[in-house]
């Protein structure tokens, strides 16, 4: 079983890193651009690119908070109905019953709402230890980083804490 809590997280990191820094990025350089564009497009020399690269510097922590909560909705999606070492997350219908096979977002409201409150507490704790032993102010990438080990204990608790999510074992019998 933690096998597959390692696994699943592992492949929740990927896809929210992805997902939410790909995005920033995009959107940053966008920015960059467009900024770039409205001011007639000066040649570029050295000073000009370094201040385009602080437009960059600038924008991206701002945007990825955002691509971040976009991210975190979106990749709870892609947890549900995949095998990973023989066992199964699967999201239940509203009477705790049937497996819902298509998961759509709509069906995901509630199970987010509990999973991201977990995920908050738990970034908290880790955020309050962080202040006594490193002291040191956060930012996003810190707050990142938090996320990432908070989805794990999240991962871990959320089959306890939602009555939704079933975890199924698939242990073929030979």
């Amino acid at each position: 079983m933690g096998k597959f809590y390692l696994l699943l997280w592992l492949k929740w990191i990927l896809r929210i890193s992805l997902c939410s820094i790909g995005l920033a990025l995009f959107i940053t350089l966008t920015i960059t651009i467009a900024l770039y564009i409205n001011q007639n497009m000066p040649p570029l020399n050295s000073s000009i690119v370094y201040a385009l690269f602080d437009i960059v510097k600038f924008w991206f922590p701002i945007v990825w908070s955002f691509t971040l909560l976009i991210a975190l909705f979106r990749s709870i999606k892609y947890l549900f109905n995949k095998r990973i070492n023989n066992f199964e997350l699967q999201l239940l219908d509203c009477k705790y019953r049937e497996k819902i096979e298509f998961i759509g977002y709509g069906d995901l409201v509630k199970v987010w709402r509990k999973w991201f409150m977990l995920l908050i507490w738990l970034v908290v704790v880790e955020m309050i230890l962080s202040t006594i032993l490193i002291d040191e102010w956060f930012n996003i990438y810190w707050l990142f980083i938090a996320i990432l080990v908070a989805g794990y204990f999240s991962f871990v608790l959320l089959g306890n804490r939602c009555k939704r999510i079933n975890i199924t074992n698939h242990f073929a019998i030979k």
